[in-house]
């Protein structure tokens, strides 16, 4: 019971967690009977704007032909189900750092959904996956710095670990009090542009696609992230990897794959890992920015052969370190200001990488670019 008052007061408060221990986590695709991962279809891209506390958020990376590097993002959060909040964002990497990076994040209002809760309407946004379920539109005239036309068309199958992409949170696992769910589109076509007061940027090249719900509070579901997306002629290769506090044991979370065009090599949520290799104390957050990185994956192909690979090296300086904090909206930052340990920061990465990859006993490498979060949040 009294573990019940501690729960419902972190549920309302952001305080912290008492430690349930790792039985109160049940993660994605480690359930009895669970696939290693689920084919993503058309029927698994519905928004979910469930009435209590969450963060669902549809993200569109890109990496043009010219060199820029990206994302677009729509982010709706039911901040403790007493209001909603809807942000449109755009960051642009400019190619050797020939400019600042831009970004832009901007509130929207009216925001709203078709009957299907397929495609996200606001003054000025669309986000409109296609009949087909195949391409998504998004457009967006909500920052004059950052005029958005583009269209994102899935190249290789889509998944998400086990079952559904979900791991449960809750020590009664019919009835969890918490959810985190991750469905991708690991190889995908960019085309269209995005206008600046620079100029027009091309932005055809490759891209990937993540459909994230949060539903608690970010730093109860998780304590430190990796989201490792690399893009190659041949292969696209990701992983998104977070370790949960120590109120849930301190569990690590995986689901990843990698894509060639038109089939998945693997997917899953075992065989794969993402490691800091080298790191430096940042003076500034005290957090243990990497410097160096390593990441494997391991597992079968559809018609059963073994398959391996391999991304590891020194990281180029950071693209950028973000201050969650300074970009949530006002309200959001006021409920979170009490949360204990609460300090969260992403640092970003790019830079040129070869893979290896093995199938059988052919092994291959290839250059690319690899896309680096490393998150530390509590």
């Amino acid at each position: 019971m009294f573990n019940y008052f501690k729960q419902t007061l972190a549920n309302v408060a952001g305080t912290q967690e008492p430690e349930y221990g790792p039985s109160a986590i049940q993660p994605v695709g480690q359930r009895d009977g669970d696939p290693a991962f689920t084919e993503v279809k058309k029927e698994h891209l519905k928004w979910m704007t469930i009435s209590s506390a969450s963060v669902e958020t549809q993200t569109f990376y890109f990496q043009t032909d010219a060199g820029h590097l990206g994302f677009v993002q729509v982010i709706y959060s039911n901040v403790v189900g007493l209001r909603v909040t809807c942000q449109f964002n755009c960051k642009i990497f400019y190619p050797n750092n020939e400019k600042p990076t831009l970004w832009s994040s901007d509130p929207v209002d009216n925001y709203g959904f078709d009957e299907n809760q397929y495609c996200f309407y606001a003054d000025g946004v669309s986000v409109e996956l296609s009949e087909d379920g195949t391409f998504y539109t998004i457009k967006s005239a909500t920052n004059e710095n950052s005029l958005v036309n583009l269209k994102v068309t899935k190249a290789a199958p889509g998944f998400m670990g086990g079952k559904d992409g979900t791991s449960n949170y809750g020590t009664d696992p019919k009835n969890p009090w918490g959810w985190m769910r991750h469905a991708f589109w690991p190889r995908c076509k960019v085309e269209g542009s995005i206008i600046t007061k620079d100029g027009e940027i091309n932005c055809k090249g490759r891209g990937f696609y993540s459909f994230a719900l949060q539903g608690m509070k970010p730093h109860h579901a998780a304590a430190r992230w990796n989201f490792v997306n690399f893009q190659s002629p041949t292969y696209s290769a990701s992983i998104m990897e977070f370790t949960t506090p120590p109120s849930y044991g301190s569990t690590a979370v995986r689901a990843g794959g990698i894509a060639v065009d038109d089939k998945l090599l693997l997917a899953g949520t075992s065989g794969m890992e993402v490691k800091h290799t080298q790191a430096q104390q940042d003076a500034e957050t005290d957090w243990p920015e990497p410097t160096g990185i390593s990441c494997h994956w391991e597992g079968k192909t559809a018609d059963g052969k073994d398959v391996s690979a391999r991304l590891s090296g020194p990281l180029h300086p950071r693209l950028d370190r973000v201050d969650v904090m300074a970009e949530v909206p006002g309200f959001v930052k006021t409920l979170v200001a009490s949360a204990v340990g609460t300090k969260p920061y992403i640092y970003q990465f790019s830079q040129k990488m070869t893979i290896e990859v093995k199938i059988g006993e052919e092994v291959k490498h290839e250059e690319g670019w690899l896309f680096l979060e490393a998150s530390f949040v509590c």
